[in-house]
């Protein structure tokens, strides 16, 4: 571990112009102390305490491993997790938590919550701010649930004429046989109905995964199902409603509900990368969610701004969790169970029954990162995309979701986006980032390759899941590819 570790916090300068700007007046400077490093060490403990307890409570919802299990098939192998050889953990199950200790740091705890995941819980807590909440699931039983809302005739009866089975049959094939890349889980739909699918031994159809940045096109998909309900009073065009940016002189007023999604809001929120200088510490204010208990929602609208909204696309979780703090302060405004929210309006619509979307300390959704999802979740959520928002009801009516134009909002490049590859929380092909997909081609993706692609001139959706180490950017295209030359079009 290196120790180059300490980052401070920028300083800033007001610019005044049409529209008044915090901008950089000096850069992190390392400090590299030994009280540093201690940091460092147990905020690699904390993403650790974190995926032990997701990986026995949550994952062992439907795949039960032992905790020995769990650290070396979750955790240990991966470069991007840094754990350390003198690291101690242990999980209670009667308690339902998980720790991880070493010297040098407090031992860092993180509590299962049921419907609400695993919470790194921050220091000196013993327990979430919060009451946890039973998410029922409200969707019709799926085993005698015609698909797509249940499990009835979920597959083709026979390939359609235009499909190769054979090759098809030898794309899925040769994507398990890439054991490199450690995929559990994949998934492809056509025509409305599942054509083939395989998984690694232990994962199922109704395994949840830690999906990571997947959960933000759910954040996308919560901001237009709120919109489209009624429950959130806002256009893509119209300023984000966040009560602290509405100051006379503060800039952040400007920001729209359009720049959150497009994550061009011109919020400085630093996103250090892989450097594994940086990676670990307090000024990595995009990962910071992810090792330390922190209030997400709070730490992602308090941030000054840099550059002007819209004006570029920049990888960061501010913009996501603010939409969804917008959303929060929506539906709780209204009288509504926040921690609900999302299966009701979302999930029990499509027949989705397995998604937990995990918390902070204080009931916030940590949407970008720390959601779990099954591979016909997925399969699911893409399909309500493929189709415009709109999702058969059992009675044969339909259901609009997603209000009218909302898909094609999501899968146009964002005017920031120089390489034309990131929309309304999803990425798209539009620059040629997955050379063997389709131009059309859209996908929310997550770390270590989560990937959920729509590719409607193919009538297509693909889900890809399980944790890979990496390049697995190419093997999604290459799986695309293949597909894609299974289907006479």
């Amino acid at each position: 571990m290196s120790a180059r570790i300490g980052v401070h916090r920028r300083c800033w300068t007001v610019v005044a112009g049409t529209a008044a700007l915090l901008v950089p007046g000096c850069a992190p400077e390392p400090d590299g102390t030994e009280e540093d490093e201690a940091h460092m060490r147990g905020h690699v403990a904390g993403m650790s305490a974190h995926h032990l307890c997701a990986g026995v409570f949550v994952v062992g919802r439907d795949y039960e491993r032992s905790v020995e299990e769990v650290v070396a098939q979750d955790i240990q192998p991966f470069d991007r997790f840094d754990w350390q050889v003198d690291f101690e953990y242990a999980v209670d199950f009667e308690t339902r938590t998980a720790s991880v200790s070493g010297d040098g740091f407090l031992t860092q705890y993180a509590e299962y919550n049921g419907d609400q995941g695993c919470t790194l819980l921050p220091a000196g807590f013993d327990d979430v701010t919060f009451e946890p909440a039973v998410v029922e699931r409200r969707s019709p039983d799926p085993e005698v649930t015609a698909w797509p809302m249940g499990d009835v005739d979920a597959t083709h009866d026979a390939p359609p004429a235009e499909v190769d089975k054979a090759a098809l049959d030898a794309a899925l094939d040769w994507a398990m046989a890439q054991s490199e890349q450690n995929t559990r889980a994949l998934v492809v739909i056509y025509a409305g109905k599942i054509l083939g699918e395989r998984y690694a031994p232990g994962f199922t159809r109704n395994t949840p995964q830690i999906s990571w940045s997947q959960g933000k096109s759910i954040a996308s998909a919560l901001v237009g199902a709120a919109i489209q309900a009624g429950h959130l009073d806002v256009g893509l065009d119209d300023p984000a409603p966040v009560p602290e940016w509405q100051g006379a002189d503060d800039p952040r007023r400007e920001i729209r509900i359009r720049d959150l999604l497009n994550m061009s809001s011109g919020l400085d929120f630093l996103n250090l990368g892989s450097d594994p200088a940086l990676r670990w510490t307090h000024a990595h204010e995009h990962s910071r969610i992810y090792f330390e208990g922190i209030d997400v929602f709070e730490h992602a609208i308090d941030q000054p701004m840099d550059t002007l909204p819209g004006a570029i696309f920049r990888y960061r979780n501010s913009d996501p969790l603010t939409a969804t703090r917008i959303v929060r302060q929506a539906v709780e405004a209204r009288g509504a169970d926040w921690l609900t929210y999302p299966q009701r309006i979302l999930f029990d619509r499509i027949g989705a029954r397995n998604y937990v979307l995990e918390t902070d300390a204080w009931g916030n959704f940590i949407i970008t990162g720390y959601d779990f999802g099954s591979a016909w979740d997925w399969a699911r959520f893409g399909l309500l995309h493929l189709w415009d928002g709109v999702w058969p009801a059992p009675d044969g009516g339909s259901d609009r979701i997603l209000p009218e134009g909302w898909v094609d909002f999501v899968s146009t490049p964002a005017p920031g986006a120089e390489l034309l590859n990131y929309g309304g929380l999803f990425w798209v092909n539009r620059g040629g980032a997955f050379p063997r997909a389709p131009e059309d081609a859209y996908w929310a993706a997550g770390a270590m390759g989560q990937y959920t692609a729509i590719i409607p001139s193919y009538d297509l959706v693909v889900v890809r899941l399980g944790p890979s180490p990496g390049d697995h950017g190419a093997y999604m295209s290459d799986i695309i590819g293949k597909v894609t030359a299974a289907i006479d079009r």
